[in-house]
């Protein structure tokens, strides 16, 4: 797993720290309830047919909260590292041009340590993360492989036929044009869907996971299978968000025909 450079982190939680801030400065009036808070204000029209908020009666003021509000979406990570009205008291006599209690070289050394142990924090928090999405896809694989109808290859992939083809089997260095759709073990909707984008893909094989590249080669062209695919064949510990570490993925995937190298798809 590459690390980023000390600049980056002193960068990048300073920046996290600016946010929340912001936030601070905003939400220093009222103690609503969560479900309150999360109504949007209803705009009215002033005499001239401007929109007005309620509580925001300058545009200042709803610039200002506009502001508050997009960093405080994106910088939550923090919110319990960091006393807010010491945040805001900073911020105050910094813009006021007055005594700061830090010089730029001690404020920098702080932001460094913090953001090492920021950074260790995310560390440990994706390792747990993985960890527990390791055994809760060997444990699921463990008991679909028992099913009738799931076959299981020498490296743990496990496969179904859905509706059988009779076309040719694509070979290593082929593409493929297909449809599909893959969610994680977990998951409701899925996080990649040919279906939903309105048209089928085109790939090569070698440019795709380890599952993958195992699965499609069974799968003759007509065919619609599912596969259960390991973290170890899909991505690992190095998924996207979207996906999270050690995620075990499912997919339903239609060969719809073999692209060979070279070829034009129309």
């Amino acid at each position: 797993m590459s690390s980023p450079s000390k600049a980056a982190v002193v960068r990048a939680t300073a920046i996290a720290v600016a946010t929340v801030l912001a936030l601070g400065a905003c939400d220093k009036t009222a103690q609503k309830p969560a479900a309150d808070a999360a109504k949007p204000a209803e705009a009215g029209k002033d005499a001239e047919g401007k929109p007005t908020y309620a509580g925001l009666p300058t545009e200042k003021e709803q610039v200002s909260y506009t502001i508050g509000m997009a960093m405080g979406k994106r910088r939550t990570e923090i919110k319990d590292e960091v006393n807010l009205d010491t945040v805001v008291k900073a911020m105050r006599s910094q813009m006021a041009g007055e005594k700061v209690l830090l010089n730029d070289e001690q404020a920098q050394e702080i932001m460094e340590k913090f953001g090492q142990k920021m950074q260790a924090k995310q560390i440990a928090k994706m390792m747990a993360e993985a960890k527990a999405n390791q055994e809760k896809g060997d444990k699921f694989l463990a008991e679909n492989g028992k099913k009738p109808g799931i076959t299981t290859t020498a490296s743990g992939l496990q496969y179904q036929v859905l509706t059988a083809g009779t076309g040719p089997k694509p070979g290593p260095q082929d593409g493929v044009k297909v449809h599909y759709q893959g969610t994680v073990l977990d998951g409701k909707e899925p996080f990649d869907s040919s279906y939903k984008r309105g048209e089928p893909a085109v790939m090569p094989l070698q440019g795709v996971i380890p599952g993958w590249q195992e699965g499609i080669q069974l799968m003759p062209v007509g065919s619609k299978y599912k596969f259960w695919i390991p973290a170890k064949l899909a991505y690992g510990e190095q998924a996207p968000p979207m996906i999270g570490p050690n995620q075990m993925l499912m997919f339903e995937v239609e060969l719809l025909d073999i692209v060979k190298p070279g070829a034009q798809q129309k």
